[in-house]
């Protein structure tokens, strides 16, 4: 799907998930029923999604972290897609730099890091290196609350 001047406008927009499609339309001088018909067809392509993300310094007890990980292999979006599928997993990108892949993930005192690392992080075959950061603070950092 390409996404055109107007969709991105809208998405833009939507960066308040709960504002009405009739301002947006006000706003940006279109129908209300083209911004509805719009955000209908990009979440259907998948390339929107609209969702409820929370500043995670805002939840108790809950901890984002940040992992560079080295492969053995290049076998990139196979780990990528293996790594993104792991509890607590927000997302995960492959990098140019020092690691091929970064993880960030939203972990809790019911599923802390070292859970996270041991029963998760080990279950991928073919990681060489890791390391992990401990996000003490976010600016303009909202994740979805998955754990």
């Amino acid at each position: 799907m390409k996404i055109d001047k107007t969709d991105l406008k809208i998405i833009r927009e939507l960066k308040e998930g709960r504002k009405p499609f009739k301002l947006i339309a006000d706003k940006l001088s279109i129908t209300e029923n083209t911004v509805r018909a719009r955000v209908k067809k990009l979440t259907d392509a998948g390339a929107l999604e609209i969702s409820g993300c929370v500043n995670p310094e805002q939840i108790p007890d809950h901890t984002v972290i940040v992992i560079g990980i080295k492969l053995n292999s290049m076998n990139l979006i196979k780990k990528g897609e293996e790594l993104s599928k792991l509890k607590g997993v927000v997302s995960v990108g492959i990098v140019t730099g020092r690691y091929d892949l970064i993880l960030t993930a939203l972990l809790n005192n019911n599923f802390s890091l070292l859970e996270f690392l041991t029963e998760e992080l080990s279950k991928i075959s073919d990681i060489q290196t890791t390391e992990t950061f401990v996000v003490y603070h976010g600016f303009n950092l909202k994740v979805p609350l998955i754990v």
